[in-house]
């Protein structure tokens, strides 16, 4: 029998094949010879003509460069950027078929990585105005001719993209940044040169509140202070009247993180606050909160729901950053315990739990994976616990203690289906059913996908 001669694909080489589904980062997925395809641009159900970028071992990337067979669901982009920017992935995709495709994302997640042969998932929970959603930017600068421009860095590359108004972010983050922009450039205070580790001002971040509208504006620096900062202080709250917090986070290093491990209060409150249905949550500079406060609510709304809480349950909220889900949860628990790695959070939490009247909820600084087995120990039989991990999921050591304690009830929050699934394979294996899997969509126009996923331990009689 003759064997079928592999092909082999090659930088520049065109090639035609139709795009069967999206990948992780928006890209349209194809077979050309079996090989897998990531074409930038392309839909599922179009065909395609492609040139190939990049050839890895097991894939290989190309740019769209024709259409042979366009998608009813192809839209012109709502941004006049959207191309350069990178920021986001699907504006060319009628929002509605995005939805679809997200979930079937979330759904090709656990096709690939557990042995379920029915996945309960849900339609996604999508928004009415999948615009404006974005409640925090925090943009570069650069000193071109003369001009403070700001914007985003393009994909793969240190080229600054000016951005001057964002059709995510809500209209006041557009707003607060160029006007920041402009008195940065009128009192010529120094931008970071990041080739000479040089300068001063290495982002503008800005939070707003959707409840009170309140804004945080914290400024990135390589130096602990500059001869400008009072000018500074004065045009800004002249000019914006909803600011309420400024602040001065000292970052030295050459490195791309964005935050150093210093901050100082420039003027106003330390803290703005934002309100969820009956919550209100205090916020600092460097704390965690949803970018999407309108989807933030129906996120908890639905752990809510999944957690059929009587009050007389003991719920753990690992990850808990400022406490926002444990909190929305005590209100009909017996008791909630929460913990997190990072000291200020925990004392965010701590502040949250007091201002919102909740005295059964604790907060510790420490890791899960640690601190649970210990409360075990002691004799605490948890009811329920909720994880709300970053991208790379779980981790071994937290997941070995989940099925060591043996809790009867787990509701996993993801924002990466692949960590999900992986992690829900090994809590399958340990005795865990997947009851339900709801995606949500948090972040319109972009390949992101949030999800809920209840897990109920299987009781052997």
């Amino acid at each position: 029998m003759r064997t079928k001669k592999k092909i082999h694909l090659h930088k520049g080489q065109i090639v035609e094949l139709p795009i069967r589904r999206l990948g992780i980062n928006g890209e349209g997925v194809g077979y050309y010879q079996k090989q897998v395809i990531f074409v930038e641009g392309a839909i599922p159900g179009e065909f395609v003509v492609a040139r190939i970028d990049e050839v890895e071992k097991n894939f290989a990337k190309a740019k769209l460069v024709r259409l042979k067979k366009k998608s009813a669901y192809r839209i012109q982009p709502k941004c006049p950027i959207y191309e350069t920017c990178g920021g986001c992935q699907l504006q060319h995709i009628d929002y509605r078929f995005q939805r679809r495709l997200k979930r079937e994302l979330v759904q090709e997640a656990f096709r690939k990585y557990t042995n379920l042969a029915d996945i309960p998932i849900e339609k996604t929970i999508s928004m009415s105005e999948p615009w404006t959603y974005r409640n925090k930017a925090q943009f570069p600068l650069q000193s071109i001719e003369q001009r403070v421009v700001m914007g985003m860095f393009s994909a793969k590359s240190h080229r600054l993209v000016e951005i001057k108004e964002c059709p995510v972010q809500h209209p006041l983050v557009n707003q607060a940044l160029e006007i920041v922009r402009d008195i940065i450039e009128q009192l010529k205070i120094s931008i970071y040169d990041e080739r000479k580790h040089q300068g001063v001002i290495r982002h503008i971040v800005v939070r707003i509140s959707f409840a009170t509208k309140e804004i945080q504006l914290v400024f990135i620096s390589r130096t602990k202070s500059f001869p400008e900062e009072k000018a500074l202080i004065s045009e800004v709250i002249k000019r914006l009247p909803q600011v309420k917090s400024i602040v001065l986070n000292h970052n030295p290093h050459k490195t791309s993180l964005i935050f150093g491990n210093e901050s100082r209060l420039l003027w106003g409150t330390e803290k703005i606050s934002e309100q969820l249905g009956e919550i209100t949550y205090l916020l600092s500079a460097r704390a965690f909160f949803q970018l999407n406060p309108v989807q933030t609510r129906k996120l908890y709304e639905e752990v809510e729901k999944l957690a059929q809480l009587t009050g007389n349950e003991t719920v753990i909220d690992a990850y808990c950053g400022v406490g926002t889900i444990g909190i929305w949860l005590a209100r009909k628990a017996k008791r909630v315990l929460g913990m997190d790695t990072i000291p200020e959070a925990i004392e965010n939490a701590k502040e949250n739990a007091v201002v919102n009247q909740i005295d059964h909820a604790e907060y510790v600084v420490g890791e899960a994976e640690i601190l649970i087995p210990k409360w075990v120990k002691k004799g605490l039989k948890p009811d329920l616990v909720v994880v709300d991990p970053p991208r790379v999921g779980l981790g071994q050591a937290l997941i070995d203690t989940l099925l060591e304690v043996k809790v009867p009830r787990m509701i996993y929050v993801s924002c990466n289906p692949a960590t999900l699934a992986k992690d829900c394979q090994q809590l399958i294996r340990g005795g865990y059913q997947v009851k339900k899997v709801i995606p949500l969509d948090m972040f319109p126009q972009t390949a992101h996908i949030e999800s809920i996923t209840l897990l109920e331990r299987e009781v052997v009689t």
